[in-house]
């Protein structure tokens, strides 16, 4: 499928939302009214060459500003390939794949706990559902997209099928190609990868981040059957059994284990379980991305400042960290730069590329969901309505 970006290039200076487009905000989001700690270029930068002049080496030869960028890509490559060799196969993969397992030795405490009238215990069956199911769909469909559980590609083929399509009720090759092809192939490039595909600027700010997240458990396979168009047939079929049987098995065990009486009760229940942490799904994924620079696709900059300017860390968070994992809360940054490595190791990697950043004079963005979510609230016509703004790079060294 052709790479093409669907938004023309705005002429240079063009104004949008009282703003000049081609003034880059480095210095974090302007009128951020929750006090956001967004650090999108480290304190002190000074404006330098732009990106089509050359650099200067320590000797005095200058250095093309391509060459500049993939240096510093491959020093800190270096640096973290150091430590992905010094780990051991349990921090590798192990801690995330226990954690996965951990939860499927939930389930039938879960669908258990369903069969009380009391409320308490019901409740806990919600609960432990609800995280189980997340953890599975989200943490291991995303890690088995970016074949981060196993070194075995063979392997990671059979995991993406189980956690996408059966688990997700998703379809592996359109999971793949949007998110790793397209999303992290070129994160925040307008008509490609800018997150456009989350933004429904129909609806309005409240209904969007409060009351449409409800519905992702119903539009995930009403999306899925529409993008089985686009892959082979024997793709098509297999996709569909496993999503049949993934649902189907989910409405049985409500059937029959948790003693739910109707059809219409163990569907109401699938739905309150299966859209449980769906709002933060939906926060996460616009929060990280939408509202930082956005480029044109004929003049993104090199892979380390497409990713350092483009994405942002939350905070850690227990409950999101388990079920959504630490390469989608507080190591997104590390995750778009090396995403083949499991959420253990971004996180151990964190103080390494943090560091690495802030000493190259290099974004490294940070803000609370609090601070996000308020700013979106307050902002949401010019980042989720209106057409972002280009980014332009003069300054950048």
């Amino acid at each position: 499928m052709p790479l093409e970006d669907g938004d023309p290039a705005r002429p240079r200076g063009r104004q949008v939302n009282g703003e000049v487009s081609g003034t880059p905000r480095f210095r974090g989001m302007q009128g951020d009214p929750g006090g956001s700690r967004t650090e999108v270029m480290a304190e002190g930068w000074e404006p330098g060459p732009a990106l089509s002049d050359g650099n200067v080496t320590p000797g005095g030869a200058p250095q093309p500003a391509g060459k500049h960028e993939e240096a510093l890509m491959t020093e800190l490559s270096e640096l973290v390939q150091k430590v992905v060799k010094s780990s051991s196969w349990w921090e590798r993969h192990g801690v995330d794949i226990s954690i996965l397992a951990c939860s499927f030795l939930l389930l039938p405490a879960g669908f258990l706990c369903l069969r009380s009238a009391q409320a308490i215990p019901f409740l806990a069956g919600v609960l432990i559902l609800g995280v189980v199911h997340h953890t599975l769909t989200v943490k291991g469909s995303h890690l088995a997209s970016h074949n981060a559980l196993t070194e075995s590609k063979s392997w990671g083929k059979v995991w993406a099928i189980f956690f996408i399509e059966l688990c997700s009720a998703f379809t592996v090759e359109q999971a793949t190609y949007n998110h790793v092809k397209i999303h992290h192939g070129y994160t925040n490039v307008i008509g490609l990868g800018d997150s456009s595909t989350w933004k429904l600027p129909f609806l309005n700010r409240y209904v969007y981040m409060f009351i449409a997240p409800l519905a992702v458990p119903i539009l995930t396979p009403l999306v899925a059957l529409d993008l089985l168009r686009n892959v082979e047939w024997k793709a098509a079929l297999r996709t569909l059994c496993c999503m049949f049987l993934g649902l189907y098995c989910h409405y049985w065990l409500l059937l029959h284990i948790s003693g739910f009486q109707s059809p219409w009760s163990a569907l109401l229940c699938m739905l309150l379980t299966r859209s449980l942490l769906a709002h933060p799904y939906i926060h996460v994924n616009i929060f990280q991305h939408i509202g930082l620079p956005m480029f044109a696709a004929d003049r993104k900059p090199k892979r380390i400042h497409l990713m350092s300017l483009g994405v942002l860390n939350l905070p850690r968070n227990a409950l999101l960290d388990w079920s959504f994992g630490h390469s989608l809360i507080s190591c997104h940054v590390e995750h778009h730069l090396f995403p083949s490595l499991s959420d253990n190791m971004c996180l151990k990697i964190k103080p390494i590329v943090s560091q690495y950043l802030k000493q190259k004079k290099l974004p490294y963005n940070e803000d609370t969901y609090s601070s996000r979510l308020w700013l979106f609230l307050q902002r949401y016509e010019e980042l989720m309505v209106h057409a972002p703004p280009i980014t332009e790079l003069v300054g950048i060294q």
